[in-house]
């Protein structure tokens, strides 16, 4: 491959971190703090990681473990953002490079994408986490079909990577889609063994370190397998108004990305093309994770990135020139992500902890703790408040607490927490009975006051 064509893909990976940098001060969100939070407190404690539960693999906790460890501040979460922003349009040329075309399309692709806010950007989560190991590991994987002499040497390394990016997210099974499609039908089945041994062996070392930590191979398995069984069948037999509403921003927000268009400018062109089949399967396995799930946010946008990288490569195996509906799909898709850059700098999404955490942080004490009813954990992390109740986001008291039995029984004791922090007036919400813990809230608590839209109960020494 020329250097200009490098020279061009180098450029587009600093300027995809370069996008990122303007936001990279933003307040934590929900996500990021309470990951945070686990991170900073894993070890053997009462829950799956320390005292907190998250239905998520080791990996991402070991991620938000070193972040913490740098220091915990938003800052040194952004910039490790950045640099997996970086990497990732790096390693889609890569891709495209296994795959015998020219790498600069398929790097654009994934320059345009892990740039927009509506593919949920500027806050740092599983799928963008994931990224640089899915994409090495689907260069690792066609390169491993496409080379006998080295195949098995890819093969392992393909194995390693697929299997950090599924403990980072359990969902994220790009890799091994990807294998068992392109490796089956180019019959190197030698190479699809080695893979799988790379892949075992890697989750067997990320349980064992977990492990270490205190967080069980057995708690494990309920953790990330079990319990997302169990909550999805509460959210489709419990969940309310507001999932179909998520459901349509999101598809407005593929829509707006111009996606769908390249998607199909691409997918004419790859017919026939080695790649083709497998990035079909890819895709649609990414697809099956953003709307099987059920809960449609944002960010699961993100892990689309893969498989439209795969089928950038597969339409340029078909001719590297690219037609005119292909330079209209890519125009169109880099003019919404720079609209969407501007609007999102000009009007920045505020947060609608915010309220909440300034005045707590005005009127906290040494010592204190709460409860934030449920989901805002970046309330906690901003504010330095620990919480004695285990369950941080809002699925898992939905899964492990639907009475709210256990948090009526904490604020029953002596180890209740100084506050509670409540979404509107109630501790109900879709799937929750709270009754008889708003009862004993009102018992316990005293109004401390309104802020935006939470309400701050504080403990009632009378």
């Amino acid at each position: 491959m020329s250097r200009s064509r490098w020279g061009g893909v180098v450029a587009l990976a600093v300027v995809a971190g370069l996008v990122w940098l303007p936001f990279a001060g933003r307040t934590l969100s929900p996500d990021e703090g309470g990951l945070l939070i686990l991170g900073g407190q894993w070890s053997d404690g009462r829950s799956l990681y320390g005292d907190y539960f998250v239905d998520r693999p080791p990996l991402l906790i070991g991620i938000f473990s070193f972040v913490d460890a740098l220091g915990g501040s938003v800052w040194a979460l952004r910039l490790l953002a950045i640099a997996v922003v970086v990497v990732s349009v790096l390693l889609a040329g890569l891709v495209g490079r296994a795959g015998g075309v020219p790498p600069l399309l398929p790097a654009l692709t994934a320059a345009v994408l892990v740039a927009t806010p509506l593919f949920g950007s500027t806050v740092v989560n599983g799928e963008l986490l994931g990224l640089p190991f899915l994409l090495g590991g689907g260069a690792a994987v066609v390169a491993a079909s496409a080379r006998v002499e080295t195949e098995l040497a890819w093969a392992m390394l393909a194995g390693v990577l697929g299997a950090a990016g599924a403990l980072v997210k359990q969902s994220l099974l790009d890799v091994f889609v990807l294998a068992v499609v392109l490796l089956v039908a180019r019959r190197r089945f030698t190479a699809l063994g080695v893979l799988v041994v790379a892949a075992v062996a890697t989750v067997a070392v990320g349980v064992g370190a977990a492990d270490l930590r205190g967080t069980a191979p057995a708690d494990l398995w309920d953790g990330v397998v079990v319990f997302r069984r169990e909550a999805a069948s509460v959210i489709a037999s419990s969940a309310t108004g507001s999932t179909p509403t998520r459901l349509g921003g999101l598809l407005l927000a593929l829509l707006a990305t111009g996606v769908p268009l390249l998607a199909f400018a691409l997918a004419r062109r790859a017919v026939g093309a080695t790649l083709w089949w497998p990035a079909v399967a890819v895709l649609a396995w990414e697809l099956f994770v953003v709307l099987g799930g059920g809960s449609y946010w944002l960010h699961y946008l993100m892990g689309l990135v893969p498989g439209l990288v795969l089928l950038t490569v597969a339409g340029l195996q078909r001719g590297s020139s690219p037609d005119r509906l292909l330079t209209t799909s890519y125009a169109i898709a880099a003019a919404s992500t720079l609209v969407a850059l501007v609007v999102v700098l000009v009007h920045p999404v505020g947060r609608a902890e915010q309220p909440a955490i300034d005045w707590l942080q005005a009127h906290r004490e040494p010592g204190d703790t709460a409860v934030v009813a449920f989901g805002a954990a970046n309330i906690l992390r901003a504010t330095d408040l620990s919480s004695p109740y285990a369950d941080l986001w809002s699925l898992p008291v939905r899964v492990h607490d639907p009475d709210l039995t256990d948090l009526t029984a904490l604020l029953e004791s002596d180890d209740r927490p100084t506050w509670v922090v409540v979404a509107g007036t109630s501790l109900g919400t879709w799937g929750v009975d709270a009754t008889t813990a708003d009862a004993v809230l009102a018992d316990h608590y005293a109004l401390a006051t309104t802020a935006g839209e939470w309400t701050i109960y504080r403990e009632d020494d009378a």
